[in-house]
């Protein structure tokens, strides 16, 4: 059966949040939730890391496991795309967004934090999940959960392990659909 351009596919809500630890399947989880969709866009938020091999295999494997039908966008301007019509967005992953996000207000810097850089990382989360909030898309979000591991030694770290909490709940809180990933294994949270 189809439903317009696309498959139907029970118990694919409109909007997914897909958590996980590093190596945790996260990532094949989510694709795992669009497969049946011909048309899929991935928006790949890492960037490319110029000289770095293992970056590069692990973006290729990426690439391996997507049907071939699947366009690649490797952006981390994600309002735009959200606040598109178009094919079901499965967007991996927030973490390397959030990192962009604090690299642009200069977040790391204790200065820059305090004199601007909390208030402007916090308008683009907001925004973010605005978007989230108002998308038409089906959309299948990655993020990394990094709140229940080691506590980072620098004040830097600290500070994007709490903004990714924050992100990843804000996020969580639009999804019909929450999921956590532990060992390969997809636990719901929520829907």
């Amino acid at each position: 059966m189809t439903v317009g351009d696309y498959h139907a596919v029970p118990d694919v809500p409109r909007r997914t949040l897909v958590l996980g630890g590093a190596r945790s399947g996260k990532s094949v989880e989510a694709e795992r939730r669009l497969e049946s969709f011909p048309d899929v866009l991935y928006v790949a938020t890492g960037g490319t890391r110029e000289g770095d091999r293992d970056w590069a295999s692990r973006i290729a494997l990426h690439r391996e496991r997507r049907p071939a039908s699947w366009r690649t966008a490797e952006t981390c301007d994600l309002v735009p795309l959200l606040t598109a019509d178009g094919p079901p967005l499965l967007i991996d992953c927030l973490a390397l967004w959030l990192t962009d996000a604090m690299d642009s207000v200069g977040a790391w810097d204790d200065e820059r934090w305090a004199n601007g850089g909390a208030t402007a990382l916090a308008e683009r989360m907001a925004a973010l999940v605005a978007a989230v909030r108002a998308t038409r898309r089906t959309v299948v979000a990655v993020s990394n959960e990094v709140g229940s591991g080691v506590v980072p030694a620098t004040a830097s770290g600290r500070r994007f392990r709490d903004e990714l909490g924050r992100l990843n709940a804000g996020v969580a809180g639009e999804c019909e659909q929450v999921l956590m990933v532990v060992a390969g294994q997809a636990v719901r949270l929520r829907g």
